[in-house]
């Protein structure tokens, strides 16, 4: 690796020691399904978020809430302290396509129809009320 992507590298890993999130990678659901899921909490309070995924009837939910409860644990152990319920919200989640497995499906007259199916990267990111709060008061 050369001088100038290191530098890029340390930069990069500088800036997200301030970050909280985690990340799943390849998980077999379609990344527009999972999209609906990540829709319905972006922006809300990371106990809110929760209790809407435990109840929720779609499958890629289950995925979301320990991902959710994951990334609630990175803020945890870099905080060293306990998340208490309001403190903490959903400040951004992207949901990225993956590899895509191709099959054929056999079809009429000899033809093959291809299936594809499709897998996604998930990221969460949490953040504390309170920071954002004390930015907006110093730049007012």
């Amino acid at each position: 690796m050369g001088k100038r992507k290191r530098i890029a590298a340390d930069a990069r890993k500088e800036a997200n020691k301030s970050l909280y999130f985690a990340k799943l990678n390849n998980v077999p659901t379609s990344p527009r399904k999972m999209r609906l899921v990540a829709d319905m909490i972006r922006g809300l309070d990371a106990f809110r978020a929760l209790s809407i995924l435990k109840f929720s009837n779609k499958e890629a939910s289950g995925r979301m809430e320990k991902l959710l409860l994951s990334a609630i644990n990175n803020w945890e152990q870099k905080n060293e302290k306990k998340a208490e319920n309001g403190e903490l919200y959903v400040s951004a989640v992207f949901v990225d396509s993956a590899r895509m497995l191709k099959r054929l499906r056999p079809a009429p007259q000899g033809r093959g129809h291809r299936i594809r199916k499709r897998s996604n990267h998930v990221t969460i990111f949490v953040d504390t009320k309170v920071k954002n709060e004390q930015v907006t008061e110093t730049q007012n």
